[in-house]
């Protein structure tokens, strides 16, 4: 009898535990709509128990009938105390903060949100943000943005790649809703494949990420955020041409089919058709391509189960033709009468998310996530001929709990990954299959006051990379008021894609060369690297008008790396590394709301990456600048009659960046050890007419800065000293854009 008392206790204490958990959303409004409001600190008046908001706006926090006060808080919005008298789900939407007060000075919601309060150096790019810039695709929502470098892979294929400390695309885990998106044979275009008019908002993690998104992460995260068929508008049009004749059209179409489904069907289409050679060297400034790209997104909300999901089919169809100004695919492909290239990609992806929360015990939570892709590009460029298909499948199973308290967070869980490679390099065929079970844990401590602790590990099986551990850590103290010191450590292994990754390198005479050290991606051996940083960010007052300034210092060790050496014109040669590979990067940046609606921000950069090259020694990274200067400053003015300007301007200022030797070369075709300094500027303006109809006008490069002979051997594309990829600024030059932008509630 007293065996099934004490279970009966037991039972009971777990049913009093689970309703003494308080629950609610956090929202903010943006453009007329009630979105939810991401990293919001949630705590009890008087008390160091709290919690910060999920993706989704959603808070847990435990609840006492002692406890009768709310304090709900974010930076840049006015911060609320609700009185709490019962347990019951509680709904909120903060309001941005426009007023003076005796203490603080506050301003209205900033477009790029950083937490001082998350373990991890997280901040969120609002859609607000990305409006400042045409933003027609994810590879041109960083203009704005200092701890991003954006810039062009080679001076024929028009492709964007982006870096974070220092490092490209794929050291960089990019995911989409938190699943891996551009990797594989996505990774050269990728980026381009997602419409701008399609993300909700960006969150980009600097240093090691999540051990829950997997092991590849090395030099960061970024992870993007749809918008939602329930929140997003009923219809969508955004319409842009440029000076260059690019045109492109997006539309969103959201309906509500039933109480808990809703759908929306999101149309992208670009096209440029016109030939440009403002260099007169015979290629094309930017490539002729079009762009069908359509996804349909489902949606199913059912808050009295706590259940929330996600089902997205996504058809792309994207073609490029690029090369000199003469050339016809039609008859001269194959030939040696005018150098050419196509790109034609199709793609099929089909992604689901579930996500459930138990309602009777509401700190517990169980997400299930797929993604389905199909990805098939041929290409050619001038002789050399690339093919992949790549076929992928992902999945991963989340567990959220917490411990005794919502100070101590628990995420546990299982993951599975399958890549199939075919790749056709001119006549060789390279073939391989990758597949991985992984497990992983993290805690997370969350003291509000003063301390936020996350560490994580996660153990792989993979049939090419064997057996390994990935531990991860992150920390955040709070030494006094507004600051936030942070330390992260974490590891990362990865395949490299050698061919996928490196496509600008067929856009040349070089012969590729392949060390094969008996690894088991096509004889090389995969990449592993330790990444560590520190980051420091204060707020403060600064003239009566709010301030913060950001000091992080990021280091990347690689154990082993597969490198890329373009030191001999004649080659590019892939072997792993022998010796020495590191990347540091510091970065200082300011944000000041100078006056009343005009923010500014400032940023200085500095990088040193270096590499030992098998025959030539330590050598900094090519094409990298080690010096960067960044300003950016944006005003609106009051909002009267639903009508408003806006403006915004962005300064880049690079320094002298190493150009890859070319001795070798004959003395007609060598360059110098350096490049020229680099400084561009772009504006926008936007004139907001009513909540439902905005037009903007902009202008990139608006001083015309233009590098010289961008494309080596031009007048021979077929000799022995063709290279595309001595690209360190802008090919085209200045070019103007407008659109329009019109939305119904």
């Amino acid at each position: 009898m007293k065996k099934y008392l004490v279970i009966n206790f037991m039972f009971l204490s777990l049913i009093l535990s689970a309703q003494d958990q308080l629950k609610g959303v956090v929202l903010e409004t943006s453009s007329g709509k009630e979105m939810p409001l991401f990293g919001a600190n949630v705590y009890w008046l008087g008390s160091s128990v709290g919690a910060i908001t999920a993706d989704d706006g959603t808070f847990t926090l435990p609840y006492k009938f002692s406890y009768n006060a709310l304090v709900i808080s974010y930076v840049g919005f006015k911060t609320d105390t609700i009185r709490v008298n019962e347990n019951k789900y509680i709904k909120h939407v903060l309001q941005a903060s426009d007023e003076l007060d005796a203490v603080e000075i506050t301003s209205r919601k900033q477009a790029t949100r950083k937490s001082y309060l998350q373990a991890s150096n997280t901040f969120t790019v609002t859609s607000d943000e990305l409006l400042k810039a045409a933003c027609c695709n994810l590879a041109e929502s960083f203009e704005t943005n200092p701890s991003i470098d954006v810039n062009f892979a080679d001076a024929v294929s028009g492709t964007r790649q982006i870096k974070m400390l220092g490092l490209t695309t794929p050291y960089i885990l990019i995911a989409t809703e938190n699943i891996p998106a551009i990797r594989g044979a996505s990774q050269a275009f990728g980026l381009s494949f997602i419409p701008g008019t399609w993300v909700e908002s960006i969150q980009i993690t600097k240093g090691t990420g999540s051990v829950v998104n997997g092991f590849e992460s090395i030099a960061g995260q970024i992870n993007t955020e749809l918008v939602k068929p329930t929140t997003d508008d009923k219809l969508f049009v955004n319409l842009y041409g440029a000076s260059s004749e690019r045109l492109e059209l997006n539309t969103h179409f959201n309906t509500k089919v039933s109480d808990k489904w809703s759908t929306g069907l999101y149309l992208h289409g670009n096209s440029h058709q016109e030939k440009h050679d403002v260099n007169d060297d015979g290629f094309l400034d930017m490539p002729l391509y079009q762009q069908i790209n359509v996804m349909n997104r489902w949606q199913y909300t059912n808050p009295e189960k706590g259940v929330v999901s996600f089902i997205n089919l996504r058809y792309l169809n994207d073609e490029k033709q690029a090369g000199q100004v003469d050339f016809d695919p039609d008859t001269d492909k194959g030939t040696t009468s005018f150098w050419g290239s196509e790109m034609n990609t199709e793609r099929f992806e089909v992604t689901t998310k579930l996500g459930y929360v138990n309602p009777e015990i509401p700190y517990q939570s169980l997400g299930f996530q797929t993604a389905f892709s199909h990805h098939e590009q041929d290409s050619y460029f001038g002789l050399n001929v690339y093919d992949i298909q790549h076929n992928s499948f992902y999945s991963n199973l989340v567990y959220n709990t917490i411990i005794s308290d919502s100070r101590h967070k628990v995420k546990t869980g299982l993951s599975f990954t399958y890549d199939h490679y075919d790749e056709l390099v001119n006549t060789d065929t390279y073939e391989r299959t990758e597949n991985a079970v992984g497990g992983f844990f993290e805690y997370a401590y969350d003291n509000l006051d003063k301390l936020t602790m996350t560490a994580g590990v996660r153990v792989d099986q993979h049939n090419k990379l064997g057996f390994f551990v990935t531990p991860r850590f992150h920390l955040r103290y709070t030494p006094w008021e507004k600051s936030a010191l942070r330390f992260s450590v974490g590891r990362g292994k990865r395949s490299a894609n050698i061919f996928a990754e490196n496509q600008n390198m067929f856009a040349s005479s070089r012969q590729i060369n392949i060390a094969n050290s008996g690894g088991e991606i096509y004889g090389l051996d995969p990449e592993i690297a330790w990444n560590y940083g520190v980051s420091y960010l204060q707020g403060f007052n600064l003239f009566d008008r709010k301030a913060d300034v950001t000091f992080d210092f990021y280091r990347t060790d690689f154990q082993n790396q597969v490198v890329v050496d373009w030191e001999n014109p004649y080659e590019v040669n892939f072997y792993n590394l022998e010796g020495d590979s590191y990347a540091n990067s510091f970065q200082f940046e300011f944000n000041y709301n100078a006056f009343e609606h005009f923010d500014l921000r400032m940023a200085y950069k500095y990088y040193d990456i270096q590499t030992d090259y098998k025959d030539s020694g330590k050598l900094e990274k090519p094409l990298v600048p080690k010096h960067r200067l960044f300003a950016n400053a944006s005003y609106e003015t009051e909002v009267k009659n639903n009508s408003q300007w806006k403006f915004d301007a962005t300064y880049n200022w690079l320094s002298a960046q190493r150009f890859p030797s070319t001795d070798l070369s004959a003395v007609a075709y060598q360059l110098p050890d350096e490049t020229p300094t680099v400084a561009t500027l772009n504006l926008q303006v936007t004139k907001v007419f009513s909540p439902k109809f905005e037009v903007y006008l902009g202008g990139e490069n608006v001083t015309n800065v233009r590098q010289d002979n961008p494309v080596l051997s031009a007048d021979n594309p077929f000799g022995s000293n063709f290279d595309s990829n001595f690209v360190y600024g802008p090919i085209y030059g200045s070019m103007y854009y407008g659109g329009l932008r019109f939305r119904m509630k």
